[in-house]
């Protein structure tokens, strides 16, 4: 199973990102989606997850300016981020929590997108 994540950058204040995380492999069916992040010095936080049915869950830091969304047919999430600031700053890992062809049930990570908002 690879996790494949897009979409990070720099960007101003106030701007917008927007990151896709694909899932790819021997996948039975995928549970719960998200995005997690780690800023220098911290430890990883959760930022969003999204079940199949569409339940959504935000840190208090990022409601109202993250939108966490997925499409189940491309195996896809992503995160559509609006009025960036600099504490928003981090590596955004995606994780996934999925049955594999064999009956296991496990969570992966994605390799990391870096996001870097500046003042």
């Amino acid at each position: 199973v690879q996790l494949q994540a897009s979409g990070g950058g720099l960007v101003q204040a106030g701007g917008s990102l927007r990151l896709s995380c694909a899932a790819s492999g021997s996948i039975l069916s995928i549970d719960v989606m998200g995005w997690y992040r780690q800023a220098p010095g911290k430890e990883r936080e959760l930022v969003a997850t999204i079940t199949t049915d569409r339940y959504t869950k935000y840190a208090d830091s990022v409601k109202g300016r993250f939108t966490v969304s997925r499409d189940n047919a491309k195996s896809t999430v992503y995160l559509q981020m609006n009025s960036l600031q600099p504490e928003d700053t981090a590596v955004y890992y995606c994780n996934t929590l999925l049955t594999v062809l064999r009956g296991t049930y496990d969570a992966y990570w994605g390799q990391g997108t870096q996001v870097t908002v500046s003042s």
